[in-house]
């Protein structure tokens, strides 16, 4: 798949799932909970221990299922670990053009950082044509409408503290995808092995989605 088309599927899709501090012995039934409960674009964070493993057990085990990518990159050797692992797309909340450059160079959608305009222009002429704004739930959504006006060619992935009340607002606002942690994977309930609590978040904001 070629950028366009990655970022084809997360336009579809509109959620992201992020998968953060879960265990690496849970990852399967995590997986498997997200499938059942209609996700289908996921990221696993790398400040999750066995981030690497995750990812390349998704990707041998849920590539039917999922598109899959990395998120917490923060550098270049980050992002080969994540794209050697099998990530189609690298996420960071913070804006790095090595790693940019990296991402383009081995066929992967980088989806960096950017809290302001000149961050997002800069993205743009570096060649993502996907960013991440971050963090959304403390910028809001009039930022991102705002931020569309004079730079209307970026594809937007709103992330940070996005809620299911929050959802529609972004992508309203011009977002074209959320990225959503605990809202749908809460590692503390799964501390208690409560699985299914993923698979009724995801289909709670999924029905959202499709009310509109």
């Amino acid at each position: 798949m070629d950028d366009q088309e990655i970022i084809s599927v997360i336009k579809k899709e509109k959620i992201c799932s992020i998968i953060r501090g879960v265990e690496e012995e849970k990852i399967d039934k995590v997986a498997h909970a997200l499938v059942k409960g209609g996700i289908k674009v996921v990221e696993v964070t790398f400040n999750t221990a066995g981030a690497s493993n995750m990812i390349s057990y998704m990707t041998k085990n849920y590539r039917e299922d999922f598109l899959i990518g990395a998120g917490t990159v923060l550098d270049t050797e980050t992002a080969k670990i994540a794209i050697d692992a099998g990530a189609k797309f690298v996420l960071a909340p913070t804006l790095n053009i090595e790693v940019i450059k990296l991402c383009l160079r081995y066929n992967v959608l980088p989806v960096p950082g950017v809290a302001t305009a000149t961050e997002a222009l800069m993205a743009w002429e570096n060649g993502a044509r996907m960013i991440k704004v971050f963090p959304a739930g403390v910028l809001g959504a009039n930022y991102i409408k705002q931020l569309k006006g004079p730079l209307s060619q970026l594809s937007i992935m709103a992330v940070g503290a996005i809620n299911k009340d929050s959802v529609q607002e972004m992508l309203n606002a011009g977002a074209d995808s959320v990225g959503i942690g605990s809202e749908i994977v809460d590692r503390n309930r799964l501390e208690n092995n409560d699985f299914e609590s993923i698979v009724e978040k995801a289909k709670g904001i999924k029905s959202e989605l499709e009310k509109t």
